[in-house]
């Protein structure tokens, strides 16, 4: 028989507390630090405080992976009582959380390190499918081959509002971020082979991007997964765009289920308030 499986992910995976109870998911937090104190993402601090942090000192907070230690708490509760342990990182690309587990779980019995090649709820995406598997029976060896073969067809992708936590990040420059503005142009971001690449472009309010991003994103696709789509956004000032990215994507593709979860502290610090994203799954 099987051990049984304890599903983890850093906390960049963005899942919302009634998505962790539902599946039984348990978060290992990063370390966001506000000047001089250091919290718990998640946990102590939220997107909002980070907002608020930039409005006063127009410096971005840092973040910084779990370490080693603390992975090995986590998965040592679990491998203690018996328990086989999946772990969904955040890209390599991104962060050294990944590295950061594998050294944890180098020691210890049937611990599964997970380099999702993504960021956000493309992590989440991984984990809610893990633990399906899990929940059929299915051992934690099967479960961690078939999320290997999964991660590449997860499709990721974010349109922004504001270039200005990227620039202040170093992740564009300011006469792109002012030329950007002054074209009322947003930028989509994808997540590409473990990385954040620029796409497409939309000119026009943000309600009309949103609208046109959706349309890019889902008209006319044959190879979708249509059992769960994420929308994951780092606080609108409008909530209702939330509402019509909801109507948009069912005009275009039936999902069986469409998921709303806000992201957490590293995508908000990167890309500021906002930006949503629409994530799912190819066949």
């Amino acid at each position: 028989m099987p051990k049984k499986i304890k599903i983890m992910s850093d906390s960049t995976s963005d899942l919302s507390l009634e998505l962790q109870k539902k599946y039984d998911i348990e978060l290992v937090p990063l370390t966001v630090t506000l000047g001089e104190q250091s919290f718990a993402d998640g946990v102590n601090v939220f997107p909002d405080d980070l907002y608020k942090y930039y409005a006063r000192t127009k410096k971005l907070p840092k973040t910084a992976a779990p370490t080693p230690d603390e992975y090995a708490r986590h998965f040592q509760c679990w491998t203690n009582a018996g328990y086989a342990v999946i772990c969904f990182t955040i890209s390599t690309g991104f962060s050294a959380s990944f590295a950061n587990a594998r050294i944890a779980a180098e020691p210890l019995p049937d611990v599964y390190v997970v380099d999702s090649r993504n960021l956000s709820t493309g992590i989440g995406l991984q984990v809610l499918r893990a633990a399906e598997l899990a929940a059929q029976g299915m051992d934690a060896a099967d479960v961690f081959d078939q999320i290997q073969a999964m991660r590449q067809k997860v499709r990721a992708s974010f349109i922004i509002d504001t270039l200005e936590y990227l620039w202040k990040g170093g992740r564009c420059s300011g006469v792109a971020a002012l030329g950007a503005n002054m074209l009322h142009l947003k930028p989509g971001i994808d997540v590409a082979e473990g990385k954040m690449v620029v796409g497409k472009k939309y000119r026009g309010s943000l309600r009309e991007c949103l609208q046109k991003y959706v349309e890019f994103k889902l008209s006319g696709l044959e190879d979708i997964d249509l059992h769960r789509i994420f929308i994951t956004h780092s606080g609108m000032t409008n909530e209702a765009d939330i509402d019509l990215v909801r109507r948009e994507i069912l005009k275009y593709q039936p999902f069986e289920e469409i998921l709303v979860t806000r992201a957490g502290s590293t995508v908000s610090t990167h890309c500021g308030p906002n930006t949503l994203g629409v994530l799912f799954v190819v066949k």
